[in-house]
């Protein structure tokens, strides 16, 4: 508690003593979200959040489930997270698997399987902002370094880690599925009105929340200002990693790189705003983030031994 007071007292004080700086900031999160965030996460939360009211996740995880179920060995109901994870981008896969924890269509240990891996940057987002920024031209070590390992890090989970988890093999599935969705409470599919109209109001809620996380954690730029006395480029991906990548413009690849993996503070706080109703652990959520950046860095590594001319081209 000490640390928090502090954190807010030494904020106010950078933002009542550097109000120019503090309103850019500020502004730089609310254009990011409004510009950025907005177009890309809330039709995919609108949409996502009406398959799974009208529990159609199964229907259609049918277009990736062939390729991918023989692979992860789980439901259907893990590849539609999965497939939203990777495709549609950061918090999406956390708030999916909240969302199809609370509709029961998950077990918890299958959210907390999914929460390890597929929890990344959009890939949209990734080749058209972060490597034209980085003034990268080559597409496929990229590519590989920021989905590539996740996706085989998954699979490494899901033979070790996670070998428990049920799969479509599972005779005692059908018993599990039914004993949760008798005692749950949300266990009626809504018609289309209400889960279009249940969808866009928690969606609303949720990209409000998200945006103001942004503004939060651009302003925290504040506080190494005022001690280094300029803008500490180096510090601001950590802190939100849209804003801190345009401050920090093609400057670091690596580093900047690096960063993408594991998502900054900002990205944790989103996290943990999807997640805080269910019972999964942000806690743990952060450790695999660590191990996925250690093992990110250990690729670009091998990249630079194996091929130095081609590195970070």
């Amino acid at each position: 508690m000490k640390t928090i007071l502090f954190l807010f007292l030494s904020l106010t004080f950078c933002m009542l003593t550097n109000s120019k700086l503090s309103f850019a900031y500020a502004s730089l999160g609310l254009e990011l979200w409004f510009q950025k965030m907005i177009p890309a996460l809330l039709p995919f939360m609108i949409l996502s959040g009406i398959v799974v009211r009208l529990r159609l996740t199964e229907k259609i995880s049918i277009v990736l489930y062939p390729a991918l179920g023989p692979i992860f060995r789980v439901r259907k109901n893990v590849i539609y997270c999965i497939m939203l994870g990777f495709l549609c981008g950061f918090p999406m896969g956390a708030k999916v698997t909240a969302d199809m924890l609370e509709h029961n269509l998950l077990t918890q240990k299958e959210g907390e399987y999914l929460l390890a891996f597929c929890n990344n940057i959009g890939p949209i987002y990734f080749c058209s902002f972060v490597l034209p920024l980085l003034g990268r031209q080559l597409t496929f070590p990229y590519l590989f370094g920021m989905y590539g390992i996740p996706l085989l890090y998954g699979i490494l989970l899901r033979y070790t880690l996670f070998k428990n988890v049920l799969s479509t093999n599972d005779s005692s599935v059908s018993f599990v599925q039914k004993t949760e969705i008798l005692s749950h409470p949300k266990n009626i599919c809504l018609g289309m009105p209400e889960a279009l109209d249940e969808s866009v109001a928690v969606s609303l809620q949720s990209i409000l929340t998200l945006g103001g996380y942004m503004i939060l954690f651009n302003l925290l730029n504040l506080i190494p200002h005022m001690i280094l006395g300029k803008t500490p480029v180096l510090f601001a991906p950590l802190f939100e990693i849209t804003g801190g990548l345009s401050m920090l413009g093609g400057k670091f690849p690596l580093y900047s790189l690096m960063v993408l993996s594991f998502g900054g503070l900002s990205c944790i706080a989103q996290t943990y705003s999807c997640i805080r109703k269910t019972n999964l652990s942000i806690t743990n959520y952060i450790f695999h983030k660590v191990i996925l950046t250690i093992l990110t860095g250990v690729f670009y590594l091998g990249w630079f031994l194996f091929s130095p001319e081609s590195f970070l081209r």
